[in-house]
């Protein structure tokens, strides 16, 4: 069978991979680890790099976090916590839910995950068997189609449209379960690699239609707490149903911590726990005992969600400066997605102008086919996740190293 085929307009469908011998399915690589392997290479060779191609925070937890494992690990053995979590941070969690968003969450219907990628597994494996279809955002998060090509399911990619703000239109997410049912949708916002925010009446009118199509909706709100203008909203304001996915790696910075969480409907919450009990055994003890300290250090947070403020104004700015604007600026997350046509090299693609641009400068970004492997290859993601002096003075570099690029174009 094709690994890809072109089906409806702006719908590509992946279906079940050929198998490598004794290797399992086969799953594309994750290009931005790729480039942080290659960057991390350069850096440890003693070259100047600049890391904007993760999303990891390069603030360290609040002292209060770090003292909460230290604590915890002084106390005596670090042995295994219940399989969904331990009980008190998923109370806490649970108050979560009602101080940021006024939601009566039930703490058994938390599921304390390794990372949100295990939470991905888990609530792919709990909503659908093999050869069920999984309909993902294009551009969206790579390890969501491999996650779901792994677990022998297919997934069926929708365009996003940057005139229309980067959102899924309900009607084409309709149109796809007409010609095959779609069994799950699953949703980022704020959105990787966009940084778009659903706003509530288009969220609610996404849930509404899975609902009335008897379709699962997966929300990822990873990226929740770090939204510059506006607010994000949580799926389960709209459907009790929704499966929420979490994580303490992007807003709250634990990204080396694994540890995440999931709420779950409640008649899910004993098959989940079987998963996570049999996968996993349980999240990591001393993460979970940082985790339960973390929604107590908001002030810290904040200030470090200032410091990204900061780098996307710098970003946004060097943006118009160099003409890169492709669609809206970035509401959350920590990445700019821009349109890179006007510095290609005639048959120049992405991913050799990272190379190039990390060879010659230092500048680690990365290209965008990792999020759109049909249109992304005049695309790059640019993670200001950084410390804003490294982002500022990468800015330098790269505007100097582009305006070059723009002034040979013009010249030829």
């Amino acid at each position: 069978m094709p690994m890809n085929a072109q089906d409806t307009k702006g719908v590509s469908s992946v279906e079940d991979a050929p198998l490598r011998q004794g290797a399992g399915r086969r799953v594309d690589p994750f290009l931005a680890m790729d480039v942080l392997s290659a960057a991390n290479s350069r850096q440890a060779a003693g070259h100047t790099t600049y890391h904007l191609e993760v999303g990891q925070p390069g603030a360290p937890v609040p002292d209060t976090v770090r003292q909460a494992a230290e604590a915890r690990l002084r106390a005596g053995p670090v042995g295994y916590t219940d399989a969904p979590g331990d009980l008190a941070l998923r109370v806490r969690i649970a108050r979560h839910y009602a101080e940021r968003y006024g939601l009566d969450v039930d703490p058994a219907r938390i599921l304390v995950t390794t990372g949100s990628s295990a939470g991905f597994s888990v609530a792919f494996l709990l909503v659908c068997k093999p050869g069920d279809r999984v309909a993902l955002p294009r551009p969206g998060y790579p390890a969501y189609r491999n996650i779901v090509r792994a677990l022998g399911l297919e997934p069926v990619e929708i365009d996003l449209d940057p005139t229309r703000g980067w959102q899924l239109d309900p009607r084409h997410l309709l149109a796809e379960h007409e010609r095959a049912p779609i069994k799950a949708l699953l949703i980022a916002s704020p959105n990787n690699p966009t940084g778009t925010v659903v706003p509530p009446a288009e969220l609610e009118a996404l849930i509404e239609a899975c609902r009335r199509a008897g379709i699962w909706f997966l929300s990822d709100e990873i990226y929740h707490g770090l939204v510059f203008e506006g607010r994000e909203t949580c799926a389960l304001a709209y459907d009790d149903d929704a499966i929420i996915l979490n994580s303490f790696s992007k807003y709250y910075c634990m990204t080396g911590w694994r540890i995440g969480w999931m709420v779950l409907p409640q008649r899910l919450v004993r098959d989940a726990e079987a998963l996570a009990q049999n996968l996993f055994i349980c999240p990591p003890t001393l993460s979970q005992a940082a985790a339960e300290h973390a929604f107590d250090a908001t002030g810290d947070y904040e200030q470090i969600k200032s410091d990204y403020a900061q780098s996307r104004q710098t970003l946004l700015a060097l943006r118009d400066r160099l003409g890169l604007a492709g669609g809206p600026p970035a509401d959350g997350a920590f990445y700019l997605y821009w349109p890179i046509h006007t510095l290609l090299r005639p048959g120049e693609t992405s991913a050799p102008f990272c190379q190039t641009l990390l060879a010659e400068t230092g500048i680690a970004i990365t290209p965008g086919n990792d999020f759109d492997p049909v249109h992304g290859d005049k695309w790059v993601r640019v993670s200001f996740a950084g410390p804003p002096a490294m982002i500022a003075e990468a800015v330098g570099v790269f505007e100097a190293w582009a305006q070059t690029r723009l002034d040979a174009a013009q010249s030829a």
